[in-house]
C-alpha cells in the first residue's frame, strides 16, 4: 500500500496525532480479544445517531403512527452502516481522514470553503448538545436554561481531563453513557407493555408510509437526518488510533474487518435505542391528541396519569432526563474531536487542545444565549432552535458523503480495498437519496 503512504506524507502530519497509533493490538490473539481491542471508535460514531435532536421526532412518530415507522429506522440504520464502514476503510487504507483526503484533492482554496461549511455543521451539532444538556439540567435540578447553557462549558474541561488518561478511557466513558441510555429506555419500554406482534410487524415496510402524507413527512425527516456529516470525518480519523501495521496488506485487511464489525455492532445498538424511543411513543402516547413537540412536554407526560395511565411516575420522568443528559455529554466528546479533525485536515491549522475545545463550545452557546435573551427562556423557544440546526447539517452532508463515495471507489487511492461494484452502486444510490432528502428538509424547514 505504498500509494496510501505517499499520500499520507503530503498531509500536515497525522490525523489526531495525540491518539494516532496509540492503542495496542494483541499479537496472535483470538477473534474476541482482537475485536475487544478494536472496539471503541464505533461507539463514538454511534453517538451521532441517538443525539437529543432525534428524540422528539422518534417519539412523535410512534405517538402519531404507532409502530409503522420502525421499518424507516431499520433502513436508516443500514444506510449508516454502509457509509460508516466506507469511512473507516478510507482512514485505515490511506492513512488519512476524510478532511485530509478532501483537502489533497480539492486544494487550499476549496479546502478553506469546505472547512467553513463543515465547521458550521459541527456548531449545529454542538448546539443540539448544549440545548439537550441545558434542558436536562432544567428538568432534573430546575436550573434556569440560561445558566444551564453556561454550565455546559464545563464539559470541555471534563473532556480535557479524560484525554490525559488515554483514548481508551474516553471510549469507555462513551460506552458507559450509551449503556445508560439503553438501560433507561429498555426499562421504560418494558413497563409500557408494547404490542409485541405489531412491534416486529413494524419492521416490514408498508405502503401507508408513502400514501399517508403525515407519515411520509416524519419518515423523510428520519432518513434525511440519519447520517451526520461530522461522523464521517470522525470515524475516518479515530480508527487510526489502533496499532495495526500500516504497510502490511494482511494487517490492513484485519483492521478494516474489525473496524467494520465494531461499527456495525455499535450502530445496531443505536438502532435499538431509536426503536425503543419510537416504541415508547407508540405504547404510551398513540392516540394522544395533545402536544408532544418538546423534550419538556415528553418529560412531564411520563408523570401524568391522564396521558400514560397507571404507570406514570416521577421515576420515569427522571430516568428520561438522565438519559437526555447522558446523550448530551456524549455529543460533547464527538463534536469537539471532529472540530480538531477538520481544522487540521482542511486548513492545516493546529492549536492547543484546550483552545480548540473552548472555541468550539463558545461558538455553540452564542446562538443559544442570543435566542434566550431575544425570545425568552421558555423550553419551546430554545428547542425550536434545534430545527434550524438541522439545516446546517443538511447543507454540509453532500460535501462529505460525495467525496467519501468517490475516494473509496478510486483504485489509485484504495488499491485492492476499493469498493466492490455492488457497494459502489448502493453508495451512489444512498448519496443521491440522502442529498435529495436533505434538500427537501431545508426547503420544508423554511416553508
Amino acid at each position: 500500500m505504498n500509494i496510501g503512504n505517499l499520500m499520507h506524507k503530503t498531509q500536515n502530519g497525522l490525523s489526531l496525532a495525540e491518539i494516532n497509533n496509540t492503542v495496542p493490538i494483541p499479537k496472535n490473539a483470538g477473534f474476541w480479544k482482537k475485536l475487544l481491542a478494536y472496539s471503541g471508535p464505533g461507539a463514538l460514531v454511534a453517538v451521532g445517531y441517538m443525539d437529543p435532536g432525534n428524540w422528539v421526532t422518534s417519539i412523535a412518530g410512534g405517538a402519531q403512527f404507532g409502530y409503522l415507522l420502525m421499518s424507516v429506522i431499520l433502513i436508516s440504520s443500514l444506510i449508516a452502516m454502509l457509509l460508516q464502514a466506507m469511512s473507516a476503510k478510507l482512514g485505515i487504507v490511506t492513512g488519512m481522514d476524510l478532511a485530509q483526503a478532501t483537502r489533497l484533492k480539492a486544494g487550499k482554496k476549496w479546502g478553506f470553503v469546505l472547512w467553513i461549511i463543515t465547521e458550521l455543521a459541527i456548531m449545529a451539532t454542538d448546539i443540539a448538545e448544549v440545548i439537550g444538556s441545558a434542558v436536562a439540567l432544567n428538568l432534573l435540578f430546575n436550573l434556569p436554561l440560561l445558566i444551564g447553557v453556561f454550565v455546559t462549558v464545563l464539559d470541555v474541561f471534563l473532556l480535557l481531563i479524560l484525554a490525559r488518561y488515554g483514548f481508551r478511557k474516553i471510549e469507555a466513558i462513551v460506552i458507559t453513557l450509551i449503556a445508560t441510555i439503553l438501560v433507561v429506555f429498555l426499562y421504560e419500554v418494558i413497563i409500557s407493555q408494547p404490542n409485541i406482534a405489531q412491534m416486529f410487524g413494524g419492521l416490514i415496510p408498508k405502503p401507508e408510509i408513502v400514501t399517508n402524507g403525515g407519515a411520509l413527512f416524519i419518515a423523510l425527516g428520519i432518513v434525511g437526518a440519519t447520517v451526520m456529516p461530522h461522523n464521517l470525518y470522525l470515524h475516518s480519523s479515530i480508527v487510526q488510533a489502533r496499532q495495526y501495521n500500516r504497510k502490511e496488506r494482511d494487517s490492513l485487511k484485519e483492521a478494516v474487518k474489525f473496524a467494520t464489525i465494531d461499527s456495525n455492532i455499535q450502530l445496531s445498538i443505536a438502532f435499538v435505542i431509536n426503536c425503543l424511543l419510537l416504541i415508547l411513543g407508540a405504547a404510551l402516547f398513540f392516540g394522544y391528541s395533545g402536544s408532544l413537540d418538546t423534550l419538556g412536554q415528553l418529560y412531564r407526560a411520563l408523570n401524568d396519569n391522564s396521558i400514560v395511565g397507571a404507570i406514570a411516575s416521577p421515576v420515569l420522568s427522571v430516568l428520561f432526563a438522565v438519559a437526555l443528559l447522558a446523550s448530551g455529554q456524549n455529543s460533547t466528546i464527538t463534536g469537539t474531536l471532529t472540530g480538531q479533525i477538520i481544522m487540521e485536515g482542511f486548513i492545516h491549522m493546529r492549536m492547543p487542545m484546550w483552545a480548540r475545545r473552548m472555541i468550539t463550545r463558545v461558538l455553540a452557546i452564542i446562538p443559544v444565549v442570543l435566542c434566550i435573551l431575544v425570545f425568552g427562556s421558555t423550553e419551546s423557544v430554545v428547542e425550536h432552535l434545534l430545527i434550524y440546526t438541522q439545516v446546517f447539517l443538511s447543507i454540509a452532508l453532500p460535501f462529505s458523503i460525495i467525496p467519501l463515495t468517490i475516494f473509496t471507489s478510486d483504485k489509485q487511492m484504495m488499491g485492492e480495498f476499493k469498493n466492490r461494484l455492488w457497494v459502489n452502486i448502493l453508495a451512489w444510490i444512498t448519496t443521491v437519496i440522502l442529498t435529495g432528502l436533505n434538500i427537501w428538509l431545508i426547503i420544508s424547514t423554511f416553508q
